[in-house]
């Protein structure tokens, strides 16, 4: 998967982008880094209980993923392992939940990215409280 998204231009720009600037600094809402190809949205945000957290996926883009305020934890299943979807995927919003339950996770510390191709469910916001976030939208390109 590396590979795949080190070829993806606009994945290596959000790294870039991720690398050189102050995401604390930034104001809340959707910022465009490369039209609609690559934007961010900084965002406060509830957290949940592992039981409340759905996992999601989507078909157009790929997640980036920083939390700034506090450690996150996330929920992870590769999407072909999914069973029980949670309605129709949105076209618009580029999501899809289910209703499968939370199964392996990780945690990720403040600044630290967390990437979810197109192939990955995953529960984000797990935890307790709010949390200030990032959360980066890569357009997912054609495989060859």
């Amino acid at each position: 998967m590396e590979d795949k998204l080190m070829q993806n231009p606009y994945f290596v720009k959000a790294m870039e982008f991720i690398r050189d600037t102050d995401l604390n600094s930034m104001e809340n809402g959707k910022h465009f880094i490369d039209g609609d190809n690559l934007f961010v949205n900084i965002v406060d945000s509830d957290m949940k209980t592992p039981q409340q957290a759905r996992l999601e996926v989507h078909d157009k883009y790929i997640d980036i993923q920083v939390p700034l305020s506090k450690s996150e934890t996330y929920g992870i299943t590769p999407r072909n392992e999914c069973k029980e979807p949670d309605g129709e995927m949105n076209p618009e919003k580029d999501i899809l939940f289910f209703k499968d339950p939370v199964g392996v996770t990780i945690t990720a510390k403040p600044g630290e990215a967390v990437v979810f191709d197109t192939e990955t469910a995953h529960a984000p916001l797990i935890g307790e409280g709010k949390i200030h976030k990032a959360i980066f939208k890569v357009i997912a390109l054609p495989a060859d």
